[in-house]
């Protein structure tokens, strides 16, 4: 593809798609739109020659990475739950305690359904896809992290979109170092269920903005 076919590819992926999802007037179930456009992100890579197939189930970086990736978990689940504790105690540990199965649901399908189509389309895919319009690793790494966060405007609110990039620059950073789609799936899995788990589960799906704004205001 040409460099303006690749910048008009992206600019409706990336940008389009996810204005048009939060200001459509009709509701439309967010996880088949991921899928449907995860299919397409993942169908480019496999007609592709030069790609590297085993990048999408690569598990041999995990346990040389697992150290790093935990010890930096540990640190950021901490100042999330502070975080918790400090501006909506009252959300704090709310799916599990009110509705454990729930919470089970979503620890075991969470990482299936929704964190691994996310890393095909953001990280395998626009890795691959876009290295003529963001040369370099760390632009790569922005650019991913910053589209990544952009797609988090459907939920409406500041939070999801700031820690979403925050997490973004990780799980890029991860992919761009080991070249493996298992090793950022299983960093941003951990930090996902964790925002379940403590209690801001709420942003990251389709609250009211309203409901959204009254609770860090508490």
């Amino acid at each position: 593809m040409t460099r303006s076919a690749l910048g008009c590819e992206f600019l409706l992926l990336f940008v389009a798609l996810p204005l048009g999802y939060r200001f459509s007037p009709v509701w439309i179930p967010a996880l088949p739109l991921l899928w449907v456009v995860a299919a397409y992100a993942g169908w480019q890579l496999l007609r592709d020659p030069s790609f590297d197939r085993g990048k999408l189930w690569n598990f041999g970086p995990l346990p040389g990475h697992l150290g790093a990736i935990l010890g930096i978990f540990a640190l950021g689940a901490v100042g999330i739950w502070l975080g918790v504790l400090r501006f909506a105690p009252d959300l704090e540990w709310n799916l599990w305690r009110q509705k454990p199965w729930l919470w089970a649901l979503v620890m075991v399908a969470y990482p299936v359904l929704s964190v691994y189509p996310q890393g095909l389309l953001y990280r395998a895919f626009f890795f691959e896809r876009y290295a003529a319009l963001f040369p370099g690793k760390w632009a790569m790494i922005l650019a991913s992290a910053a589209a990544f966060a952009f797609l988090h405007i459907v939920f409406r609110n500041w939070l999801a979109v700031a820690l979403t990039f925050a997490g973004g620059l990780l799980f890029a950073a991860s992919y761009a170092d080991t070249g493996s789609l298992v090793t950022s799936s299983f960093e941003h899995a951990l930090y996902g269920c964790w925002l379940f788990t403590v209690g801001l589960g709420q942003y990251f799906y389709h609250a009211s903005a309203a409901t959204v704004g009254s609770a860090l205001r508490r």
